[in-house]
């Protein structure tokens, strides 16, 4: 006769993942800290999420007819927002660092909120990752900013670490914006 409750076997309680949800978890935790990083402005240990050959794009967004929506969102190449490799993403975190970013002086607080991951394997070893994003930047007394929009990030493994390889950030605004863009989506 077996006396063991249900509860007290050593499979009780555990949750069996499959491979799919186990990397959404660990990628969901990967944008957690992420967040975390920007948000206490450790700007440094935030450039190490990302690659040495990463791409960092932020095209623009356009008004166009239904009948046009493949020219929404403009392509590489096509006077982006931003269009930023490892040397000019480190030298913007310098500048900030430097006290010279006269607009971030004193720094901006912001808070970034991830959500809605969806994640798919790519057939090299990395993965794709799309999310959705609220930043709300807050400045000096009166200056703040609400964000919103989504990334799509190309994630690859170095040394045993998931990096970025490639993020566009695509915001649901489609006007230029009318602060300084001195935040890192």
């Amino acid at each position: 006769m077996n006396t063991k409750r249900p509860h007290e076997g050593a499979a009780a309680g555990a949750v069996m993942l499959t491979q799919q949800q186990a990397l959404w978890f660990e990628l969901m935790q990967f944008y957690i800290r992420e967040a975390w990083l920007l948000d206490e402005r450790k700007l440094k240990e935030w450039l190490d999420l990302f690659t040495e050959d990463v791409l960092y794009f932020m095209p623009r967004r356009k008004n166009v007819l239904r009948r046009e929506l493949q020219r929404e969102v403009t392509p590489l190449g096509d006077l982006a927002i931003l269009e930023e490799d490892r040397r000019y993403l480190e030298m913007r975190v310098a500048r900030l660092d430097s006290g010279m970013a006269w607009a971030e002086d004193p720094p901006s607080r912001t808070r970034h909120l991830i959500g809605n991951l969806e994640v798919v394997r790519l057939d090299n070893g990395e993965v794709q990752a799309k999310t959705a994003f609220l930043v709300y930047r807050s400045h000096l007394e009166t200056d703040h900013q609400l964000l919103s929009g989504s990334r799509e990030d190309v994630l690859r493994k170095v040394n045993g670490t998931w990096k970025v390889a490639r993020r566009t950030i695509v915001l649901d605004a489609n006007v230029l914006l009318d602060k300084n863009l001195s935040v890192f989506l």
